[in-house]
């Protein structure tokens, strides 16, 4: 039954990865990237449960949190055209 998931989640892959090279704007390939990460993060957990080895969960959590962290500083990045505040809009200019 595993394997069987392996395989959907492989085949869900390909077609993100289409979604992703075909997208028309760009929010729909970040939204393409991110899934590729949700999936990414799957597999690994699926593939752990098949090999027998469970610390590929741990590494599938910690995968799964940088995908968001990073899905949310691109698309910070491509709304507002930088990843910092530098915090200094209230200093005059010298």
């Amino acid at each position: 039954m595993f394997a069987a998931a392996a395989l959907a989640l492989l085949a869900t892959l390909a077609l993100v990865l289409v979604r992703a090279a075909l997208g028309p704007t760009v929010f729909d390939r970040a939204q393409a990237a991110n899934t590729i990460g949700t999936v990414a993060m799957l597999l690994l957990a699926v593939l752990g449960f098949l090999n027998g080895r469970p610390e590929f969960l741990d590494l599938a959590i910690v995968y799964g949190l940088l995908n968001v962290i990073g899905t949310i500083a691109v698309l910070k990045y491509f709304r507002r055209g930088d990843l910092g505040d530098p915090g200094d809009h209230d200093r005059p200019a010298p």
